[in-house]
């Protein structure tokens, strides 16, 4: 019994542990963004280096292609793209679509930001973002016909900036998916008035 009691509050420790280290492992304002890099819905590698450094970068991890937040949230950032762009702003949406999957949706609603194909949840790991495996197939009509969308990871719905400097200048955790790009708009703006 004694025994028992032991790896009992062993393993109990285990998991609190673990509960800790998830929660030490999400980025907050002033860390270092991750390098990390993807394919894009074209198909071609897409790596933060390139980008960093040049404007703002908003990331943000999104569930799945073609459901409802999700597409109220990429058609947000798509109709405040002009707003977003005068303030040096690039946006790069990320969930675990695979590429044809992207090519689709950004077709579907006419989408003129890129998306990156986390299929294996890395990027989502660096930012320390949640994400769960598991392939799942839906279909949805696209242009009157019906595709298939294949997703390979489901991630949470968090946003980050990141600033010039290659540090992260927002993060959020709790995303409406209605007025995430405007809350982006504002942190950038503030960033500019405080520099």
């Amino acid at each position: 019994m004694r025994t028992y009691l032991v790896l009992a509050a062993a393993m109990g420790f285990m998991t609190l542990s673990t509960v800790r280290s998830d929660a030490m492992d999400a980025l907050k304002v002033g860390d270092a963004a991750p390098e990390f890099s993807a394919k894009d819905d074209t198909g071609a590698d897409w790596k933060s280096s390139d980008h960093v450094g040049k404007k703002a970068i908003v990331v943000y991890f999104y569930p799945a292609n073609m459901t409802g937040g999700c597409t109220k949230q990429a058609c947000k950032f798509r109709d405040d793209f002009s707003k977003l762009k005068e303030l040096n702003i690039e946006v790069v949406g990320v969930s675990g679509d695979n590429v044809e999957s992207h090519k689709l949706f950004k077709k579907a609603h006419d989408l003129n930001f890129t998306l990156l194909a986390d299929t294996e949840g890395n990027v989502a790991k660096a930012f320390g973002v949640p994400s769960t495996p598991g392939e799942k197939t839906l279909t949805f009509e696209v242009d009157g016909k019906n595709e298939q969308f294949t997703r390979l990871v489901t991630t949470k719905r968090w946003t980050f900036v990141i600033g010039p400097d290659g540090k992260l200048v927002y993060v959020n955790t709790s995303v409406n998916p209605t007025t995430d790009s405007e809350e982006v708009a504002k942190a950038v703006r503030n960033l500019k008035k405080n520099s």
